[in-house]
């Protein structure tokens, strides 16, 4: 079993061929295939590839749906101040299913 860590929307993702996640909200129709070359690292029973070795590797993923996650709530509150401040956030998402990963130069 392969594997790679990838990154997207300033964050990093360890991923295998056939899993399901969400991720910062990326341009692209449902359906459409979209590749990741922002590779830091592959893994298989072999071994580990970093740095140069990774020149050209991709992570190939299908996107599922787009969507927004559950709404977090921010609340500043000052005791004795008769002071509060609330405010709510709703981050937009994609869900993508991993479909291939292709290993860069040796």
């Amino acid at each position: 079993m392969s594997y790679a860590v990838l990154v997207t929307g300033g964050k990093q993702y360890r991923v295998m061929a056939g899993e399901t996640l969400r991720v910062e909200k990326l341009e692209g129709d449902v359906g459409s295939e979209i590749k990741f070359d922002n590779i830091l690292l592959l893994g298989d029973g072999d071994g580990v590839k970093l740095g140069d070795a990774l020149k050209g590797a991709t992570v190939a993923a299908t996107i599922k749906s787009h969507g927004r996650a559950d709404k977090i709530r921010i609340i500043k509150f000052r005791r004795r101040k008769h002071s509060m401040k609330q405010q709510g956030h709703r981050q937009y998402y994609t869900e993508i299913e991993i479909t291939g990963i292709a290993g860069g130069s040796k």
